[in-house]
């Protein structure tokens, strides 16, 4: 095959991985507007007995992924990539259909498990463009993959809306729609991108998250990148905790203008992942791209918290989704320090710590937000956003010290 051609099918592959991932993230927020009313509906209609079990249904969803992301990332060393994602893709279009008829909560709870099993994917899907992207645009490929995810939660929840409005469980025929023509479409479309000579052997003392930690421990700079991909999902727990209650309470904020805030932060991101990310990487390397991101990422929170009109933390959106540099970056770096039979068990690595970080940071913020409101002074509100701003920063010292031998090295 001429370098061309095998160019433009590495185009083709990566094409279709946004395109999966872009569908299964929109069949994900399908669901979500309409969880707490079809929870509700199993208890009574009672909102008091409907937020624990929502927060039950979270945490599982959540345990989910961490255990599952490395399993099925090792899984995909071993048996391929394609299968691992096409076995996901219908797996989740199945439970879609499951939930939809799910005749009690135990039903939609067992729905729940398996969705956040089959969802564990997307780190097989980063190990799938790490197969098929040179080293040195790798970053701006996971950053592609990361405005597919920006992009598909946004339109997810919005059309979930819409079709919730005809019935509480059409977005779930919707979601299981999307899935499993992602699914079909991969069927014949997608191709291998792990030749059998470079697949692993499987274990599951390596396909658990603890033996996923070994991996990290193997090379001082993956651990360290680790745990500058922990502390960066810490900081994002901001948005899902706070952002919502935030502007209605500080600036008095109307339903539309709450939308309007995360349009502009979901226009953003798309930008800075889809156009910017690629150019400042080749531009910067991929070490200064990855600062770059956490110091502007960490300014943008602190002028979010710091904000006291509207308009202010409005402009303050753009300069916080620059932080998109940080991410992929980071990817890229971590992906060159282990082999082709070893991608998917690092990205399992990296999706259990952003599991472990989405597990804690929603408490941790929305208790610095209720301390706030509790001291009844208005100056220290936006303490939730201050906080998530020195973790980024906290972030940016450890990747330059983890990164600083590499960088001298020839």
């Amino acid at each position: 095959m001429s370098e061309a051609a095998a160019a433009g099918s590495r185009r083709a592959a990566v094409r279709f991985v946004l395109i999966t991932v872009f569908l299964d993230v929109i069949g994900m927020g399908l669901v979500m507007p309409i969880w707490p009313q079809l929870v509700q509906g199993f208890v009574g209609g009672s909102t008091l007995k409907a937020a624990p079990v929502l927060g039950v249904f979270s945490t599982v969803y959540m345990a989910m992924q961490f255990v599952c992301s490395p399993l099925l990332g090792s899984l995909s060393d071993r048996f391929g990539r394609r299968r691992v994602i096409l076995i996901s893709v219908f797996g989740m279009g199945i439970d879609y259909i499951v939930m939809a008829l799910a005749p009690s909560l135990a039903w939609l709870f067992i729905g729940r498990i398996a969705s956040g099993a089959a969802s564990a994917t997307f780190s097989t899907a980063y190990a799938y463009v790490a197969d098929v992207t040179p080293p040195e645009k790798r970053a701006g490929a996971f950053g592609m993959v990361g405005a597919a995810y920006g992009v598909g939660f946004i339109m997810g929840p919005l059309l979930g809306g819409l079709l919730g409005q005809f019935g509480v469980r059409l977005p779930f025929w919707g979601a299981a729609g999307l899935a499993l023509a992602s699914g079909l479409y991969g069927l014949f479309v997608l191709p291998e991108s792990l030749a059998p000579e470079n697949r692993g052997r499987f274990s599951f003392a390596r396909a658990n998250p603890l033996g996923a930690l070994e991996l990290l421990r193997r090379h001082h700079e993956l651990l360290g990148l680790a745990g500058v991909n922990f502390l960066a999902q810490l900081a994002n727990c901001v948005f899902n905790s706070v952002w919502v209650l935030y502007v209605i309470r500080r600036y008095g904020w109307s339903s539309p203008q709450v939308g309007l805030s995360l349009a502009v932060a979901g226009l953003s991101v798309a930008v800075v992942q889809m156009g910017l990310t690629r150019r400042v990487v080749a531009r910067l390397g991929e070490r200064r791209a990855l600062m770059l991101g956490l110091f502007l990422g960490g300014t943008g929170q602190c002028l979010c918290g710091l904000a006291g009109k509207g308009w202010q933390f409005l402009l303050a959106i753009p300069v916080l989704c620059l932080w998109g540099f940080a991410g992929p970056s980071a990817q890229s770096l971590m992906s060159r320090r282990v082999g082709a039979d070893e991608q998917g068990r690092l990205q399992g690595a990296n999706a259990s710590v952003s599991g472990v970080a989405a597990l804690i940071g929603p408490g941790l913020f929305s208790a610095v937000f209720t301390l706030a409101l509790t001291l009844r002074d208005d100056s220290l509100i936006g303490a939730p956003f201050i906080l998530a701003g020195l973790v980024l920063y906290a972030a940016l010292i450890t990747a330059w010290r983890v990164t600083r031998a590499a960088a001298r090295t020839p």
